[in-house]
């Protein structure tokens, strides 16, 4: 087993969640296609909830700052007219949606509406989360061994929740110490985990980043962080250059921590 020692100056894990924690094919065949099979349900059931409304002057105000865009779907302001140009609204909410997720945009606002749809499917018992079966026992290791552990991953700080409160391995939120999205800046800037260290407390190079991504895990670099790319079932492929530039682990296990012993 390949093992990678954790520099002593580490005492915070950071953790991606898609491809890292969990399989790609949970956020790809289960979490996505939920919200597009069931996205104009929800709308109809929670339109006049003062959240829905919220989510949608979200999304409308992206869909303006996104109108020059290719194939950009406008989302009409609300007329108070009658039923038909409601039902013509939720369409447009509908197909806006759809049309960002196809692009695989990870606006907040898009977030935003997907993680209050996966928590009224969470909390309801529709669904529940899968890890990879080594995520839960290292994490509670590295616990044990005095290493805070932190979350960072483009869906919302809420969806990230109800995933670790809602999983097959019940709910795990207390074995994290806090959670980051996109708010904080996105995963492939820099200037991102410099704010995160700010955040926790710690420097940059007293963090360990975990990503399957190589372009988070060279951003995260360039802020002094330690890095790990994690090879799992699933994921994008590396080039023979990622391979040798980068530490790769398989599974969360062969991190070995100097502190532990």
């Amino acid at each position: 087993m390949v093992v990678l020692s954790v520099p002593a100056e580490v005492t915070v894990i950071l953790l991606d969640i898609e491809g890292t924690t969990t399989p790609i094919a949970f956020v790809k065949d289960i979490l996505f296609p939920y919200i597009k099979e069931n996205v104009k349900e929800y709308l109809q059931t929670h339109w006049e909830e003062e959240e829905c409304q919220q989510d949608v002057s979200l999304l409308r105000k992206q869909a303006e700052e996104d109108s020059h865009l290719d194939g950009a779907v406008p989302i009409p302001a609300a007329s108070g007219a009658g039923a038909g140009d409601l039902q013509q609204m939720i369409q447009a909410v509908v197909d806006n949606v759809c049309w960002q997720m196809s692009l695989d945009r990870k606006t907040t606002a898009l977030k935003q509406l997907q993680g209050h749809m996966w928590r009224a499917a969470f909390t309801a018992g529709r669904m529940k989360a899968e890890f990879f079966e080594d995520v839960v026992p290292a994490v509670r290791k590295w616990r044990e061994a005095g290493m805070k552990v932190y979350i960072y991953s483009s869906g919302s700080v809420e969806a990230q929740k109800l995933l670790f409160g809602h999983s097959t391995e019940g709910d795990i939120l207390e074995l994290f110490d806090g959670h980051f999205d996109t708010k904080i800046g996105h995963k492939v800037e820099s200037e991102s985990y410099r704010k995160i260290a700010n955040s926790i407390g710690c420097s940059t190079n007293n963090i360990l980043f975990l990503t399957d991504v190589t372009l988070e895990a060279s951003a995260a670099e360039e802020a002094d962080v330690h890095v790990a790319v994690v090879v799992r079932p699933g994921n994008a492929g590396l080039t023979d250059d990622e391979k040798t530039y980068y530490s790769l682990i398989t599974s969360f296990s062969e991190l070995y921590l100097p502190s532990s012993t």
